[in-house]
């Protein structure tokens, strides 16, 4: 497993993050068990950050849909980024710690008439706008509540990102945004004459997940560009701002090569800069999207090993206290991550297995074939890069509680994220007085 963040190996031979020996973790929160670097969230924000306001006008906006937590939250307000939002109750989040509101973007392809109602009166920097019918609904409130509203309208420019079929977003075929091949994006512009309450600010567009291949986010800075200029020159209205969403690859295993942020920066910036002289329209800010990026690397997820099954000649199965309860990615996307047993980070491999959850579906498995040293009940697995959409995406089927989170940094561990008990799991349910 690369090694990645504060990551390192101690003298007790066991895997260490953030100064903490993650069988003392074990100890003290139990398994299954998220635990979140700071140093290397903080970091990720600070590269990201430092590298796009070197090359210009520029606002990085962490994308909260891939961890959303109060602290998390936190952080990224102390790190000075902004905070895209895609429902109320990340809305909810953000706003219980006093996150700054002129900073927050909310997304969404159907967004509630109470969703955008609590946006406009909490005064939520922009609205990012879907579809025809969220640009009537939202005038319509904002008219009522005697508020003017800044929005940006999702644009789909119909590029297609070298990146999995279900994670892919900027094609013509999407449930998002605007299309723009084939005129349906202009029209929205032309449109927002009839919502005065509307103030129109800029563009957004994002064209998928995990890219490493920089070539795609430079032709979706062009096409963008252009559409700028045709906006210009069609109605008039200037754009001041060019959201180019977010999508930047990590690492999860091997053959992933991600790129340095500048790589990131150089391929868009320039563009834009050249584009808006090339046309002669004023150069937008440009604003980046990352979620992923900032937290997927800084997550790791901690299980102990239970059962085993050997099948001579076909594979060994090893099974783990969580699965895809926890992490229901593998089981989604097909998913490849890295692992270690966290108290044996010192020995070498002696044999490959592959890891099931505890879930009742034969489709719950984390990893296929990996490397381990002897692995024994009782041991701990570390799975790396689960930062991102791991809590995003967690849930309770069997009935099974959701892991807690801590937050690991200096030597020191807190919790940010309670496990669930059974108890929280039937909190909600009702039996009629006809069943009693």
């Amino acid at each position: 497993m690369k090694l990645q963040g504060t990551m390192r190996i101690n003298e007790a031979g066991h895997l260490e993050i953030g100064g903490v020996d993650t069988l003392d973790l074990v100890k003290e929160f139990g398994t299954p068990l998220w635990v979140l670097d700071e140093r290397a969230f903080r970091e990720n924000c600070r590269k990201l950050k430092e590298a796009f306001a070197s090359a210009g006008d520029s606002q990085v906006i962490y994308a909260s849909k891939a961890l959303c937590t109060m602290a998390t939250c936190i952080l990224v307000k102390e790190e000075g980024l902004g905070l895209d939002v895609v429902s109320g109750g990340e809305l909810h989040t953000a706003l219980a710690v006093d996150f700054p509101v002129e900073k927050i973007y909310f997304h969404g392809n159907n967004k509630t008439p109470e969703e955008i109602e609590m946006a406009v009166k909490n005064r939520v920097g922009i609205i990012v706008v879907d579809n025809f019918y969220e640009m009537e609904l939202l005038n319509r409130i904002c008219q009522r509540e005697g508020r003017e509203q800044r929005i940006i309208l999702r644009i789909s420019p119909g590029i297609e990102a070298h990146t999995h079929e279900y994670i892919k977003t900027g094609q013509i075929d999407s449930k998002f945004g605007f299309t723009l091949p084939n005129g349906q994006a202009l029209e929205a512009v032309k449109r927002l004459s009839d919502y005065p309450s509307l103030i129109y600010t800029g563009l957004h567009c994002h064209i998928g997940s995990q890219i490493f291949e920089m070539e795609s986010f430079a032709h979706t800075a062009d096409v963008m560009m252009a559409f700028v200029a045709q906006i210009r020159e069609e109605t008039g209205l200037v754009t001041t701002e060019l959201n180019l969403g977010g999508g930047f690859g990590i690492y999860y295993y091997e053959g992933d090569e991600p790129v340095p942020p500048e790589a990131w920066v150089q391929a868009v910036m320039p563009c834009v800069k050249e584009k808006a002289a090339e046309f002669g329209v004023p150069v937008p800010r440009v604003v980046v999207e990352p979620g992923r990026a900032i937290v997927g690397p800084a997550g790791t997820t901690l299980y102990t090993v239970g059962s085993y099954k050997d099948i001579p000649g076909i594979r060994k199965y090893i099974a783990v206290d969580g699965g895809m309860g926890d992490n229901p990615r593998p089981a989604l996307y097909g998913s490849k991550y890295e692992a270690m047993l966290a108290n044996k980070a010192n020995q070498p491999p002696e044999e490959t297995v592959s890891v099931a959850g505890k879930c009742c579906e034969s489709g719950d498995m984390l990893l296929w074939d990996v490397k381990l040293p002897r692995v024994e009940p009782g041991d701990i697995l570390a799975v790396s890069a689960t930062g991102a959409y791991n809590y995003a995406m967690s849930m309770n089927y069997n009935r099974i509680p959701r892991p807690a989170m801590v937050l690991v940094g200096n030597g020191q561990a807190d919790l940010i994220l309670k496990r669930e008990t059974y108890d929280d799991l039937i909190r909600n349910d009702v039996v009629p007085a006809r069943l009693r």
